[in-house]
């Protein structure tokens, strides 16, 4: 059987580039050799594109504060592209998984792994992927949504009015909206890179600073006494969701250095819930995956409320950490389908559907 000429994309510009090494790295140890011939690409952090060079059985996964060495600049990344048979872009955050690398692809005609063009831009935006979920009735927590301008801010409601006002406004609504304690984050990010927790107002004022450095677009969110849950999602017209599994974060919450520096951090699988509850999670997740138009993959993470056990879908990630102890491959590994079937099957739904 001929293989199939596969690019694998990593590195890229955004904030999530060394995440994205160790992606990237770990799904070219895991692909079958004797099925595809791999051509890796990695993107450097200002935007040149290089050809990996090392020999592919043995290139290693390379850790964060790890770069590939044996690189050779591309000199027409469009002609270079058009001659793959399937693309995997392994990029997480912006110009990644927001559409832009996407589209790309989609006008050179060549098929990839993942969400298309809407399903990517809408989900990568934490605003909008809000607004899309409420239409479909689908539980979310308390929330609202502004805009730093270069002098002053946007106060933006429920029906998209847009309202000039000042930092004590910010606050104000917030506090009545919300109330304390509550989540800012940068609309368009990764990684819970600049998404910090704000206990009181000299705190909210300090955190929605730090996110306008991430995106002129800040979501402000309630904070709930909650267990974090995730499952994962496999498929195209019809979706295989995976078991769910939890999130127990070593840090206060599940930020960036809980993820990738905290040892202490640690995930189970399948997560102590009951039967119902997952199957309600199970559902809701086909219903996420549906409404924002995904395709391929997604991971959806969830909050259980420890009180009353509300369940809210909290963020829909489109191409999630791919290491051997990610959350996404791990969940279908418990759930049957090993890392490089896994691989597989993506690939598969990238070319036939």
């Amino acid at each position: 059987m001929k293989k199939l000429k596969l690019s694998v994309l990593f590195g890229g510009v955004s904030t999530e580039h060394n995440v994205s090494i160790l992606s990237g790295t770990s799904v070219i140890k895991n692909l079958d050799k004797k099925k595809y011939d791999i051509f890796p690409i990695y993107i450097s952090k200002d935007g040149n594109w290089y050809k990996y060079i090392k020999d592919i059985k043995k290139i290693d996964i390379l850790q964060i504060g790890e770069f590939p060495n044996e690189l050779e600049l591309i000199s027409n990344v469009f002609e270079y592209l058009s001659n793959m048979d399937v693309v995997f872009p392994v990029l997480h955050g912006l110009n990644g998984e927001d559409g832009t690398i996407q589209g790309m692809l989609e006008l050179i005609g060549v098929p990839y792994v993942g969400c298309r063009v809407l399903g990517s831009s809408i989900c990568m935006d934490k605003v909008y992927t809000k607004a899309i979920l409420k239409s479909a009735d689908i539980r979310q927590v308390k929330y609202m949504y502004i805009k730093k301008l270069k002098k002053g801010y946007k106060y933006i409601d429920d029906k998209f009015n847009y309202i000039n006002c000042d930092i004590k406004y910010i606050c104000d609504k917030a506090v009545k909206l919300i109330g304390f304690p509550m989540f800012i984050k940068p609309s368009n990010s990764g990684s819970s890179v600049g998404i910090n927790k704000a206990s009181n107002i000299s705190e909210l004022i300090k955190y929605v600073e730090c996110a306008s450095k991430y995106d002129n677009k800040i979501l402000i969110e309630q904070a709930v006494n909650a267990r974090e849950l995730e499952c994962a999602a496999l498929g195209s017209d019809t979706v295989n969701i995976s078991c769910i599994g939890e999130v127990l974060s070593g840090d206060e919450f599940y930020s960036y250095d809980a993820k990738y520096k905290n040892s202490s951090s640690r995930v189970v699988i399948p997560a102590n819930i009951t039967k119902d509850e997952e199957l309600n999670i199970k559902s809701i997740a086909k219903k996420v995956f549906y409404a924002l138009d995904c395709k391929g993959l997604s991971r959806i993470d969830f909050f259980i409320d420890n009180t009353d056990n509300s369940i809210y879908v909290n963020e829909v990630n489109t191409m999630p950490g791919f290491t051997d102890i990610s959350m996404y491959p791990k969940l279908f590994e418990n759930s049957g389908i090993k890392y490089s079937k896994l691989l597989d099957k993506l690939i598969d739904i990238a070319i036939k559907f």
